[in-house]
C-alpha cells in the first residue's frame, strides 16, 4: 500500500495576512503609542486652553466691575421706592421728604374725523419747542381713500424724527376713537402740544387743534428735599436721583403735607462681597484642578492613570508659578481675609475672618486682589493675568505654540501610518504568493499519491 503524502491544511489569505502583521507589529505599536499619546496631548491642550481662557475671561469680568466690595442702599418704607449702591458709596443713613414725583406728559384729542384725503404735515412739541414732523402723505396704509384714525397714530409712530419721543395710541370709548400722545420721558420739558397748521384736511385740522387737548397728565419734574419737608429743594426731570456718592434712588410714591420723610439706609453687603471673593477663590481652584490632573504622575496601586503631561516640565512649570503668584503676593495679607493657601496652593475661603477684616479695613481687599487690566494690571489678578497671557496669547503664546508642534507630529504620524501600511500590504501579497503556489504544490502532491495507490494500493508483493 502506498502512503498518502499529508500536510498541514491552512488558508493562504488568513496566513498572509497573520505574517504580515507579525512583520509590522513592533513598529506598529510604536506608532499606536505614539499617535495615541500626540492625540491625548492635543485634546489636553485644547481642555488647558479652554480652562484659562475661562479664568482669564472671571478675572476681567471682574475687573469691569469698581470693587470687589458689595454695599446695600434700603428705604425704610419701600412704598416710596428702591435704591442701590455701588461700593463707592459710603456707610451712611439718609433722610427725603418727596414732595411731587415726575410724571410724562399725556394728552387726548377727541372726535377725530377720518380724513378725505392724507395730505400735510401735522407738528409735534415738547416744551414749547419743535420736536419733529408728521408726513401725512403716506399715512393712508389700508388701500381705502382717506385717513384713518388708527392710521395716523401709526405714522406719528413711524416718524423718521420721532425716534421713541411720543408714543400714539388709540383708545375706543363708547365707540369713538380718541387719539392719546403719552411722551416717552417723564418732566417738565416733555409737555406736547401739536402744530395742526399744515394738515389740508379741514375738519381733521380743526380737531387737532391745541385747543382741543385734553390733558390726562400734566408734565411735571419731581421734587424731593433732603430732610424733613422743609429741608433743601432737589429738583429734575426723573424719579431716579444719583445726588449721594455711589446710590441710585427711584421714588414712586410722594409723601403726603405734614409726614415724617423716608430713610434711606447705606450699608455693607456682607454677604454678596464673601460670594464674590468666593467666587475668586473657586475660579481660581478650577483651573489649578485641571492642571493639577494633567501633570498628576498617577497611582499604580489605586490604578489611578498618570495625566497625560505628568512628565511635561513646562505644564509643571505653570502648576507651580500660579502658587508662587499667590506667595509672593503677601499670604500673610491673603490669611488677614480668610483666604489661605493650603500647601498645594488650594484657596479656600474662612467667611467670618473676611467679615472680620473687612470692618478693620475694608479697601485692603480691592488692593491685595487687583484688577486683570490691560492697560495698568496690579494685584494678584493683574499678576495671573500677566503671567497666564503667556500661555493664552493667540499670537505667540505657550499653547498656540505646543498646538502647532503636536499637528505637525500628528501629520508626520499619519504619513509613517500610511507607510506602515504599505509596507504591511507588500508583505501580505508576498506571503499570499508563496503561500497559494505552496497549496498548489501540496495538492498535486497530494493527487499524485492518490494516483499510485490506486495502481499499486491493492497488489500484494
Amino acid at each position: 500500500m502506498i502512503m498518502a503524502i499529508t500536510s498541514p491544511t491552512y488558508d493562504p489569505a488568513t496566513t498572509a495576512a497573520a505574517l504580515a502583521e507579525n512583520y509590522v507589529a513592533k513598529r506598529q505599536e510604536v506608532q499606536a503609542t505614539q499617535t495615541k499619546k500626540a492625540q491625548a496631548a492635543a485634546k489636553a491642550l485644547n481642555e488647558l486652553k479652554g480652562a484659562i481662557s475661562s479664568y482669564q475671561a472671571s478675572l476681567y469680568t471682574m475687573a469691569t466691575s469698581t470693587s470687589i466690595l458689595s454695599r446695600t442702599a434700603k428705604f425704610g418704607d419701600e412704598a416710596f421706592g428702591s435704591a442701590s449702591a455701588t461700593a463707592a458709596a459710603s456707610a451712611g443713613s439718609y433722610s427725603f421728604f418727596v414732595e411731587r414725583l415726575a410724571t410724562a406728559s399725556q394728552v387726548a384729542f377727541s372726535a377725530i374725523p377720518n380724513a378725505a384725503s392724507s395730505s400735510g404735515t401735522l407738528g409735534i412739541s415738547l416744551n414749547g419747542a419743535p420736536s419733529f414732523s408728521v408726513d401725512l402723505n403716506s399715512a393712508d396704509t389700508d388701500g381705502l381713500a382717506g385717513m384713518t384714525t388708527r392710521e395716523l397714530a401709526m405714522a406719528i409712530n413711524a416718524a423718521p424724527d420721532n425716534k421713541g419721543k411720543v408714543s400714539a395710541s388709540v383708545v375706543n370709548i363708547n365707540g369713538v376713537a380718541e387719539l392719546v400722545l403719552t411722551s416717552q420721558s417723564t418732566g417738565a420739558a416733555g409737555t406736547i402740544t401739536l402744530d395742526a397748521s399744515g394738515i389740508t384736511d379741514a375738519p381733521l385740522q380743526a380737531a387737532l387743534d391745541p385747543a382741543n387737548a385734553r390733558t390726562l397728565v400734566a408734565a411735571q419734574d419731581a421734587l424731593i428735599r433732603l430732610g424733613a419737608e422743609n429741608g433743601t429743594a432737589i429738583q429734575q426731570a426723573s424719579n431716579t436721583f444719583t445726588n449721594i456718592d455711589g446710590v441710585s434712588m427711584t421714588f414712586t410714591k410722594a409723601h403726603a403735607a405734614g409726614a415724617a420723610p423716608v430713610t434711606i439706609t447705606v450699608a455693607a453687603d456682607n454677604s454678596t462681597t464673601t460670594a464674590n471673593v468666593q467666587k475668586f477663590v473657586n475660579e481660581y481652584n478650577r483651573l489649578k484642578s485641571v492642571i493639577d490632573a494633567m501633570v498628576s504622575a498617577g497611582n499604580p496601586a489605586e490604578k489611578k492613570a498618570a495625566g497625560v503631561f505628568s512628565d511635561d516640565g513646562g505644564v509643571r512649570v505653570l502648576q507651580n508659578r500660579l502658587v508662587s503668584i499667590l506667595r509672593q503676593a503677601g499670604t500673610g495679607s491673603l490669611a488677614a481675609y480668610g483666604i489661605t493657601a493650603a500647601r498645594d496652593g488650594t484657596l479656600s475661603l474662612d467667611a467670618a475672618r473676611l467679615t472680620k477684616q473687612l470692618a478693620v479695613d475694608p479697601n485692603g481687599l480691592d488692593t491685595l486682589i487687583g484688577k486683570a487690566s490691560a492697560t495698568a494690571p496690579s494685584g494678584i489678578a493683574g499678576n495671573l493675568d500677566s503671567y497666564l497671557k503667556q500661555w493664552s496669547s493667540a499670537s505667540n503664546g505657550q499653547i498656540k505654540q505646543r498646538l502647532e508642534s503636536n499637528d505637525k507630529l500628528l501629520v508626520r504620524l499619519e504619513q509613517r501610518q500610511e507607510e506602515l501600511d504599505q509596507q504591511y500590504n507588500g508583505a501580505y501579497q508576498r506571503y499570499l504568493k508563496q503561500f497559494t503556489m505552496l497549496q498548489g504544490l501540496q495538492a498535486q502532491m497530494n493527487s499524485s499519491s492518490s494516483m499510485l495507490d490506486a495502481l499499486f494500493g491493492n497488489k500484494k508483493d
